[in-house]
């Protein structure tokens, strides 16, 4: 099973990943100098507040390409509906 994730930044910016173990990637996004993504360096703490999760490592690509594609507007949209 893999994730794709959204976490918001503490300059509220979002962040749009994917791995196979979402509580050990938000741990290194938090914690580690050398693990972390060199985006969510400096901008931390940082806090998950969107996962989809898909079969694949293919489909977790894909994905996550296809929301790195959307605008910031629509980024919030996908984590609104998710917290409804």
């Amino acid at each position: 099973m893999y994730y794709v994730y959204l976490i918001r930044c503490k300059d509220n910016s979002l962040y749009c990943g994917q791995t196979n173990n979402i509580e050990n990637r938000i741990r290194e996004h938090n914690e580690s100098k050398t693990k972390s993504a060199r985006y969510t360096r400096g901008r931390g703490p940082v806090v998950l507040v969107y996962t989809e999760k898909v079969k694949t490592l293919s489909q977790a690509l894909k994905r996550e390409h296809e929301i790195k594609q959307l605008t910031k507007q629509k980024k919030e949209l996908l984590v609104q509906n998710l917290n409804k």
